[in-house]
């Protein structure tokens, strides 16, 4: 599958998001060679867990450090079990509409901002195209630059952008 066409889904739990994955399995269901990563982002990872409080002492400051790493990896596990219903959802859908999941995976993001997330996994997953709905994706539209959308349309480079209405 080295030559296959890569493209990243973001799904969320709203009725907009399972017309996209709709969409794209009707779209692609029965084209070889296409390989889809559906992507969620989880909520924003809690301020106490971003950053510990330091130490002067080297021993002490490593011991946080690997405290910290350990329950940001905690929280991010709870999170994904707890929203694996909209992944699981997704695939359901992708899967109805006739498409080879063994050319399905399925992935979390973590942090404060959606599309940078989205962004991020098509660069490290080579993804040739991200598809995204115009509504639903953004958990809350960010105050001067719009919502997850129009992020993913000023700031991809690179990517064949899909906007599904």
């Amino acid at each position: 599958m080295s030559d296959a066409i890569r493209i990243l889904v973001a799904v969320d739990e709203s009725e907009n998001s399972h017309r996209v994955v709709q969409y794209v399995g009707s779209l692609l269901g029965r084209i070889p060679d296409v390989v889809i990563t559906l992507f969620h982002v989880l909520k924003p990872m809690p301020r106490r867990l971003l950053e510990h409080g330091g130490s002067e002492n080297p021993a002490i400051e490593a011991h946080l450090s690997v405290q910290l790493r350990d329950e940001q990896e905690a929280w991010i596990r709870k999170e994904g079990e707890a929203e694996c219903h909209v992944l699981k959802k997704a695939s359901e859908t992708l899967e109805q509409s006739g498409f080879d999941m063994s050319h399905v995976a399925v992935k979390y993001g973590s942090g404060d901002n959606i599309a940078r997330n989205i962004l991020e996994e098509g660069h490290c997953g080579h993804h040739d195209t991200i598809v995204a709905g115009r509504q639903g994706t953004s958990r809350i539209k960010q105050l001067f630059g719009g919502g997850v959308t129009d992020q993913l349309l000023r700031d991809a480079k690179g990517f064949a952008i899909w906007v599904v209405e």
